[in-house]
């Protein structure tokens, strides 16, 4: 958004706009100079300024043209309705030219409605607060003055069927506009917000080749010659980069922040679909090599001896065990909801549930299967099916914001979506993508690794988390040892804690990183 260059796309729009307008000065219908006479001088400036903006607007900036993006849709809607508009220009002047057929009787300012409406849906899809903004000034002189001529030309009476549709219709047209110009000014704040921040630092989307595969990393920091904090999202296989801004935002004044789709996800995934579709080159170990040159390059991009591992989830079994075989390469681990063992783990979360369950007094009979299921099974399908009941007895008294951050994302793509949707799809085909990670996180003991960190160790948790407990974590806290060991919770937030409460959770990791 807001990329400076030519769009064709927005001069293909102009040429659809001003071409019939031009043919029509030859084919105005009779007496329509008459009602010219009589337009509102002040809808006329509106009209003529908001002509101005969009038509600079549309021109100069590039998000306008095709690109690969969830929003396509909107180009997809927008340039319909500028087809139905071309229809009605056809329609005009293949009739006699009257003042009837240039304000029909079922659409009678669709003329006027239609490039408006196409010339806001290509604001939405480029995602671009001016264009919209510029296009509501046009819109509200244009369709002001022609909604003026109709009813001076056509008499018309306003029924209470006819009062109740157009309300209606408002209605529901300044719901979508609102929404829109919120979301779309949203996203333009935090892109804004985002180039002051990095004016002097880095904020870069990249495909670095790591263990032979070009993987998507975003890059952000204000300052580039801060320490680096490596970033791990969970799963396997969830990807986050795209809404990591929402707490890094707090970070990036002192650190540099390297987050990364890892292999056979996300970004990554669809980047490399055509050479390795099923994943087939996914391992635990090369996970680790992967984040082994990510490392690798973080150090000589910035110039640093060592960076800070910072795992969330799955992540955490990634980070312990990165920083305890590299060890001259991390100068801190820090684990978000470190995991233990899954199968230790939710018997925490089972036990917890099954008591909460016992006082309220409900049947635990599925819940009691279900983990039965677990333990006999020990697979995916069987451990969501227990979390998925055990959850009820678990709620997080502070919010997710996942939500909310991908829909203002400066960074959000198209291929985040087509992934929300594949791991909100068939499982057990989304798990088959990532089975072997999937294997190795399900059989992961934190225990069966050393138990000595060559750096200080830093624990962070939700204490409503209940997929990777506090009081496991606890435990194996007081087990290891290194330099220094720290745990702290945050109250009601759960397992995505950096989410939940962004500022709290980047204050308390500040305040145990500057010790």
């Amino acid at each position: 958004m807001f990329k400076l260059g030519f769009s064709y796309v927005g001069l293909i729009y102009l040429l659809m706009l001003f071409l019939p307008n031009i043919i029509y000065i030859k084919y105005k219908p009779e007496h329509y100079e008459e009602y010219v006479k009589n337009e509102s001088k002040v809808l006329v400036i509106i009209e003529r300024i908001g002509q101005i903006l969009v038509c600079t607007n549309i021109l100069i900036f590039s998000d306008f043209n095709i690109r690969n993006t969830p929003w396509i849709i909107w180009l997809i809607l927008s340039f319909f309705l500028m087809i139905l508009y071309e229809l009605y220009w056809i329609k005009y002047f293949k009739s006699k030219h009257t003042i009837q057929d240039f304000y029909s009787k079922l659409f009678p300012l669709s003329g006027s409605i239609l490039p408006i409406f196409a010339f806001i849906l290509l604001a939405i899809y480029g995602t671009n607060i001016f264009l919209l903004i510029s296009t509501i000034i046009l819109g509200i002189g244009h369709i002001g003055i022609h909604m003026n001529h109709h009813k001076e030309i056509v008499k018309i009476k306003n029924t209470s069927k006819t009062f109740i549709i157009k309300l209606v219709a408002s209605i529901f047209a300044f719901i979508f506009i609102t929404i829109n110009v919120l979301i779309i000014g949203g996203r333009n704040i935090n892109y804004i917000n985002h180039y002051k921040m990095i004016k002097n630092g880095v904020d870069e989307e990249i495909y670095l080749n790591l263990g032979g595969q070009e993987q998507y990393v975003l890059m952000r920091g204000m300052n580039v010659n801060n320490p680096v904090i490596i970033y791990l999202h969970g799963g396997p296989s969830s990807p986050d980069s795209f809404i990591s801004y929402g707490f890094t935002n707090y970070l990036i004044d002192n650190y540099t922040i390297v987050s990364y789709d890892q292999r056979g996800c996300g970004k990554t995934y669809f980047h490399n679909i055509k050479i390795d579709s099923n994943n087939e080159s996914i391992s635990y170990e090369q996970s680790l090599d992967d984040l082994n040159d990510l490392v690798d390059y973080s150090l000589k991009r910035f110039n640093q001896k060592q960076v800070i591992i910072l795992g969330h989830s799955y992540g955490t079994i990634l980070g312990s065990e990165y920083s305890l075989r590299y060890k001259e390469k991390v100068s801190t681990y820090v684990a978000i909801a470190q995991v233990t063992s899954i199968e230790k783990t939710d018997l925490y979360s089972y036990n917890d549930a099954l008591i909460k369950a016992n006082e309220a007094g409900d049947d635990t009979s599925e819940l009691i299967l279900a983990y039965e299921n677990f333990i006999k099974n020990n697979d995916l399908i069987s451990l969501m099916n227990l979390r998925k009941i055990t959850s009820k007895y678990h709620p997080a008294k502070v919010s997710d914001k996942s939500i909310n951050m991908a829909l203002f994302s400066p960074y959000f793509g198209i291929d985040d979506l087509k992934w929300f949707i594949k791991q909100n799809g068939n499982l057990e085909d989304y798990f088959a993508l990532n089975q072997p990670l999937f294997d190795y996180t399900l059989n992961f003991d934190v225990y069966n690794n050393e138990l000595t960190y060559n750096m200080p160790v830093y624990f962070i948790s939700g204490d409503c988390d209940w997929i990777c407990p506090i009081d496991s974590i606890k435990e194996y806290a007081k087990k290891i040892t290194a330099p220094e060991v720290k745990m702290v919770t945050i109250e009601g937030c759960g397992h995505n804690v950096q989410y939940s409460n962004p500022q709290l959770f980047t204050t308390k990791l500040k305040e145990l990183l500057n010790k």
